[in-house]
């Protein structure tokens, strides 16, 4: 019988074993798309406690502890500190088999050397020595970065952000790592949204530009995305529920953008137009630069009205969407490709149904001059955990190819997410060795197989991101 979180985790044979320990275990961290705040990072931030560090903004566990009927005083509300990690602690045990219930163990035990398992029983404990620990700029937010063996860190930034973090960081760099910004432009994005003016005025702003026409957008975002690139910006994000790539004309988005410069109502066909649009320019733009485009797609957001009037967007009551994908990503790609336009890309799907229509998809437009140029990107979100992650390697091995893979990234806004490499590294080199194990792979390539785990884990997405 194995033990839980021995340090054979996931790993189930011998060969498993072998691919982790030596090829995976101790590889550096590329972490290429997250949601860390750049100000915790260049101010190296000290957490005053366990709390301040793993529940803020971490609707993963708030999600859970609203299932088990915790009063949002105690996840969102005014409740202290402990009270909070009491709370948390004692929903732990009823997450067992969700991947907060592996996630948090890890956590516990990389960071701060705690084997115990977290109950209501030992909040009280837990809580003090974690606090302490954290409590010390010994475990500033840089020195978390740089315990886990990270190499590189993009952030995730808006077109109208300062950077100025970035700058600073740049200058002046805290640790042995590199931050680069990421350019993800989805309030652009949002003409249908009633503060939409609002984001444009902002968005002007940064390059001292009023914002009059499309061609005035345009140039800003011109500006805006040199602007990111001289700071070392190397890929573009999307959080879309979808790609949108329906039929246009100049003169039909140039009229409806000054429908909704004039505060007048834009409907649901002139928005997709508008998108469309904008979403073929910016890729375009991408191209131009050299960068990496990622798509996040799929998910369904702000579910609940009630929820979302009191606490606002990204606090848990999102879930996976039903779209169906294909078309529209096949009319965007090939209208990028049929120019020469499509950057390097990769699609995250966020249900399940759809991994090997994006899969299939990517494999459309390799162009035979850039290595592993379209990707199917790791399980995102509600596919972020074990069985996620298998089938997400599963459906790329049997339909591209896995060795050309770009890996792992923890999409967490949280400094105590890193373990989630591991994680990833554990699940992957066990899959391969089972396949050793059964004689679906031959033990003769085993010096190839190490070498494709090392690759999958680093050195394809530092040679994919030139970093």
């Amino acid at each position: 019988m194995s033990k839980f979180l021995d340090k054979n985790f996931i790993l189930e044979n011998k060969y498993a074993e072998q691919l982790y320990f030596d090829h995976a275990k101790d590889m550096p961290i590329i972490d290429y798309h997250n949601h860390l705040p750049p100000k915790d990072i260049y101010q190296e931030r000290v957490y005053k406690d366990i709390t301040e560090a793993w529940l803020e903004g971490d609707h993963y566990k708030w999600r859970a502890m609203r299932a088990l009927g915790v009063e949002e005083e105690k996840i969102t509300g005014k409740a202290g500190s402990r009270e909070k990690f009491r709370a948390w602690a004692e929903s732990v045990p009823y997450t067992m088999r969700n991947p907060l219930y592996h996630w948090t163990h890890m956590e516990l035990q990389t960071y701060f050397g705690i084997e115990e398992l977290l109950h209501g029983g030992n909040a009280d404990k837990i809580y003090d020595q974690a606090s302490e620990m954290l409590n010390d700029s010994d475990n500033s937010t840089v020195r978390l970065l740089e315990k886990r063996n990270v190499e590189v860190v993009c952030s995730t930034d808006d077109p109208a952000d300062s950077l100025e973090y970035h700058i600073e960081y740049r200058d002046h760099p805290k640790g042995n790592f590199q931050m680069f910004p990421t350019f993800r432009p989805d309030k652009i994005l949002r003409i249908e949204s009633d503060d939409y003016l609002e984001y444009l005025e902002k968005l002007g702003a940064t390059e001292n530009v009023s914002i009059h026409s499309i061609e005035d957008l345009k140039q800003v975002i011109e500006k805006r995305v040199d602007f990111f690139a001289a700071l070392g910006c190397r890929a573009s994000d999307y959080g879309l529920d979808r790609i949108y790539s329906v039929p246009y004309t100049e003169g039909g988005v140039k009229d409806l953008f000054e429908k909704k410069l004039a505060n007048q109502y834009v409907d649901a066909q002139e928005v997709a137009e508008f998108k469309s649009y904008m979403l073929e320019f910016l890729c375009r733009a991408y191209d131009k630069k050299g960068w990496v485009q990622q798509f996040h797609l799929g998910s369904l957001r702000n579910n609940s009205d009630r929820m979302y009037r009191e606490l606002g967007p990204d606090t848990g009551f999102d879930s996976m969407g039903d779209e169906n994908h294909a078309k529209s990503i096949s009319r965007l790609f090939n209208t990028l490709d049929s120019s020469d336009s499509l950057a390097k890309t990769i699609l995250y799907n966020n249900n399940p149904k759809d991994n090997a229509t994006f899969a299939t998809m990517a494999g459309n437009y390799n162009d035979g001059k850039t290595r592993g140029k379209m990707q199917f990107g790791s399980g995102w979100w509600f596919l972020d955990q074990k069985r996620g992650m298998e089938d997400q390697i599963n459906t790329l091995s049997e339909m591209g190819l896995l060795s050309l893979f770009v890996g792992m990234l923890t999409d967490s806004r949280s400094f105590l997410s890193f373990p989630r490499h591991d994680y990833f590294r554990r699940i992957l080199c066990n899959i391969i060795g089972n396949d050793l194990e059964k004689g679906l792979l031959p033990v003769s390539e085993m010096d190839f197989l190490g070498k494709m785990v090392e690759d999958i884990c680093y050195y394809n997405i530092k040679n994919y991101l030139d970093v």
